[in-house]
């Protein structure tokens, strides 16, 4: 038989201790009680808890949108069953997507159980100029900036999105939430019906941009940047690995300069060239300048990319240092720390993605 325990005596206007079954049995959790239907029933903090929202937002959904808990059990306090947890999770999917507060809620009541009728005092509201603020994952939408609720586990002051489309602002609250699998379903299903170039000129580039933004300003933070870029480089090379067969016979050799640890633009770079069927050699940032030049010489490239984003490791002399000529192939650099001016005169600077992707593209495929 299992040991049952209870928490202490709750705090005025806390939910009230339900017992804890050490086996974890589905019903004694923590949070949960069954329902009149033998079906688990959450409390508003343990529900808050599942979706990584705060309690106060959970009672906003409520009162604006009616998605509250349906159990009205008088002398009780109020619980969530599973078709009330089920539209909560629909909205949060479109809140992800880039709806609206109120458009999400009306597509949580389309896709998921119709909700119980409900008293008018707590029918779905008008919102204030048609976008009043509510959470997701610590995130409250709420006009241009997509800001930080005090208190949230995401911590930190928010992400400056002014100007951004609905789905950059959907990347960033799922950025911020840490919740890696939203972030690379948002990333492929954009470079799917958009294009690499697309999303990441309108969609990824942004949302790096305001994380680095905000760790700069707050000093907190490199956790959701480091999740961000690892999520990106996953979606960026699952286009890479689906990619139709390339059409150029001589590949394209990418690679950042020796030293450099930035690399992400030039991933992209190589999946935007995937999908525009030219085949490359894309290497990582920790291949050496004698790895470098091995590679070079083995595969007989038609153009070299060097990618270098500090100053410091941009020095011409790599260019030197690998046989791009004897190899006739052409040489390119991308980045932000080669300066045009230092180049020798073989070697041509790439501009922005959409850009380099051309180039590159006619450069091989004619």
């Amino acid at each position: 038989m299992s040991r049952v325990t209870t928490r202490p005596e709750p705090a005025p206007g806390e939910d009230t201790p339900v017992p804890i079954d050490e086996s974890g049995r589905l019903g004694t959790s923590e949070g949960a009680e069954p329902g009149g239907d033998d079906e688990p029933r959450l409390s508003v903090a343990a529900v808050a808890r599942r979706l990584g929202v705060a309690p106060a937002t959970l009672r906003t959904w409520d009162r604006r949108y009616g998605l509250g808990p349906s159990d009205h059990t008088s002398g009780r306090h109020r619980r969530y069953g599973p078709a009330d947890i089920a539209r909560l999770e629909q909205m949060q999917r479109a809140l992800l997507r880039g709806a609206s507060p109120m458009e999400a809620a009306r597509y949580a009541r389309t896709v998921a159980a119709p909700p119980p009728q409900r008293s008018p005092e707590v029918a779905e509201q008008p919102e204030e100029n048609g976008d009043g603020p509510v959470l997701l994952s610590g995130v409250l939408d709420g006009g241009d900036d997509i800001k930080l609720v005090s208190g949230s586990n995401t911590g930190g002051r928010g992400l400056k999105l002014t100007g951004a489309g609905p789905e950059a602002r959907g990347l960033g609250r799922a950025a911020l939430a840490l919740d890696s699998w939203s972030v690379q379903r948002l990333l492929i299903e954009a470079m799917d019906s958009d294009g690499v170039v697309a999303a990441w000129q309108g969609m990824l580039q942004p949302v790096l941009r305001a994380v680095s933004e905000r760790r700069q300003r707050s000093g907190s933070g490199v956790e959701v940047l480091q999740l961000l870029v690892d999520c990106a480089s996953t979606a960026l090379r699952s286009v890479i690995a689906n990619a139709p067969a390339p059409l150029n016979p001589r590949p394209v050799v990418l690679a950042p300069v020796p030293g450099e640890a930035q690399e992400l633009e030039l991933v992209a770079l190589a999946a935007a060239l995937a999908a525009n069927r030219v085949g490359h050699r894309l290497f990582g940032a920790a291949l050496p300048r004698e790895g470098l030049a091995a590679a070079v010489r083995r595969s007989a490239p038609a153009a070299v990319v060097l990618w270098a984003d500090q100053p410091h490791y941009a020095a011409p002399r790599v260019l030197e240092d690998i046989p791009i000529t004897r190899q006739r192939a052409r040489a390119f650099v991308a980045g932000a720390g080669w300066s045009p001016e230092a180049l020798p005169a073989h070697a041509e600077l790439l501009g922005s993605l959409e850009t380099a992707v051309a180039r590159v593209s006619e450069t091989v495929l004619g």
